[in-house]
């Protein structure tokens, strides 16, 4: 109990305070905008969090990301284009709810749903992360190596697309998280000789460049066109029969984001999905869903933001990011020096209390945003992508610049830009990429320093339980893909003349 009166000491100071309504202001922005997702966003903030203690700079970046999961709602509502990916699901229903006339209370279940799935998984993330943490320090070099194998493994084998896509993509990401000076050795590894290579591959512009600058490009190319439907937005405190309606889905929600939000590779848009095919599925008249009921706007909208909070366990607890918006608060902790994992709450106590109790203050300051400033996100709405668009490239160079005063970044970002338009061209997935990447250098250190103990034998990953559990995980779900290639193969050998 101590420790969560440090933790609201340290997110109620002046300073915090504010960086955590910068946070939720400029996610709720992000969120409504079409087009620009929380990575991209986070990504554009990342260097000038370098400026400001860590705990500040992981609450803004926090705050960016559970508040685009309630500013995408307002797209998916009123304009029928999510402005989240975790929103999908609620154009189905939310958008024929403002086309019916009933904007407001769609609005309002959003809110007050994402405000309470937040709000009781931010006690339930004070609940499990100890307990987890403590059992995460018998962790070696071995168990590390393992964890970080199978979470890999697990973001690749849910990835939306090809599966090998996403392990090519995971695979490159190891590369480029190689680059630069041997820790051990302190001699250059991959840099052909380039000076800027030396410290390696800056997370920063890799992340702008693949999530930012290519999807500008992606948007120039498709063209957003954005009409927003003429709804009278009235009524948005939900009435008591939509409130008897959306209090179970409301609650079912909680819980499925929480627990699906911890996997590797769930998180919000998991948990979003999830949650529209469960009420679907408890509900008595499921023939009305897509039509404008309420319920499928209450479990989803709870769900996404519950599983956005649930994803902060894995991260805070085991030091493994488990989607790209992990992975860059990872990187930006590892920056700062701080060491992420099973010693974080014992380290550096007022970090990991102090993001906590900061997510309680973010989720009331979002109510207040996303109630009584419908009408300003509304008009924000009709600003042309043509004028967006060449602000968020400015601010891509700018921030790029700034983390080292080199232009040598700048370039970098902009290749890294061309590479993520030809991924998303060619459906390969940046985040198993980024992930990767930061995930690199400790998969690296782990697998060195576990040979050294065992004078060069692999065994050492066999031969201890938890290290062995997560290694023999991870291998099954690689040979998954393969037992439908066997089961035919079978068949044919057995139909084959040979085989009769």
């Amino acid at each position: 109990m101590h420790d969560v009166f440090c933790g609201f000491s340290v997110a109620f100071t002046f300073q915090n305070l504010i960086y955590c309504f910068l946070g939720v202001l400029m996610g709720t922005l992000v969120g409504v905008l079409p087009g620009l997702g929380p990575v991209a966003a986070m990504s554009l903030l990342f260097g000038a969090t370098l400026r400001i203690p860590p705990v500040s700079g992981v609450i803004m970046l926090a705050g960016i990301y559970y508040g685009a999961q309630y500013g995408g709602s307002t797209t998916s509502i009123l304009l029928n284009i999510p402005g989240e990916a975790a929103s999908i699901v609620t154009c189905l229903d939310g958008y024929q709810m403002a086309r019916k006339g009933r904007a407001g209370p769609a609005l309002g279940i959003s809110a007050f749903g994402s405000f309470i799935g937040g709000t009781l998984c931010v006690i339930g993330l004070m609940l499990v992360a100890p307990p987890l943490a403590n059992f995460a320090l018998r962790f070696g070099f071995p168990e590390n190596f393992s964890l970080v194998c199978l979470g890999l493994v697990i973001v690749s084998f849910l990835a939306r697309g090809s599966m090998a896509k996403a392990m090519m993509m995971a695979a490159f990401g190891l590369f480029l998280g190689t680059v630069g000076i041997d820790i051990m050795m302190g001699v250059p590894k991959f840099t052909f000789g380039i000076k800027s290579l030396m410290d390696g591959v800056g997370l920063l512009p890799a992340a702008m460049g693949m999530f930012g600058v290519s999807e500008v490009i992606l948007n120039i190319e498709e063209g957003v066109k954005q009409e927003v439907f003429n709804a009278k937005l009235t009524h948005l405190f939900p009435t008591r029969k939509d409130w008897k309606d959306s209090i179970k889905p409301i609650l079912r929600g909680t819980l499925l984001g929480f627990f699906l939000g911890i996997l590797p590779g769930g998180g919000a848009m998991v948990s979003s999905f999830t949650s529209y095919a469960v009420e679907k599925k408890f509900s008595k008249h499921p023939e009305k869903f897509g039509t404008g009921v309420i319920e499928g706007v209450a479990g989803p909208e709870t769900a996404n933001n519950a599983g956005a909070t649930g994803a902060f366990i894995p991260l805070l607890t085991l030091g493994i990011p488990c989607n790209a918006v992990m992975a860059l608060l990872l990187g930006l902790l590892l920056t700062q020096g701080v060491h992420v994992g099973p010693l974080l709450l014992k380290e550096h106590g007022d970090i990991f209390w102090g993001v906590v109790a900061s997510m309680y203050f973010g989720n009331m300051m979002l109510l207040v945003l996303n109630l009584p400033l419908i009408g300003m996100w509304v008009k924000i709405l009709k600003i042309p992508y043509p004028i967006l668009s060449p602000l968020i490239l400015l601010f891509c160079v700018v921030g790029a610049f700034s983390l080292n005063n080199n232009m040598d970044d700048v370039l970098f970002m902009i290749g890294f830009g061309v590479l993520g338009y030809l991924f998303k061209k060619f459906d390969y997935e940046a985040a198993p990429l980024i992930l990767a990447q930061i995930l690199s250098p400790m998969m690296e250190n782990s697998l060195r320093q576990s040979l050294l103990l065992s004078h060069g034998s692999f065994l050492i990953f066999f031969t201890r339980p938890i290290s062995a559990t997560l290694l023999s995980i991870a291998i099954i779900l690689l040979l998954y893909p393969f037992l439908p290639w066997f089961r035919v193969r079978k068949k044919l050998e057995v139909l084959s003349p040979d085989g009769m």
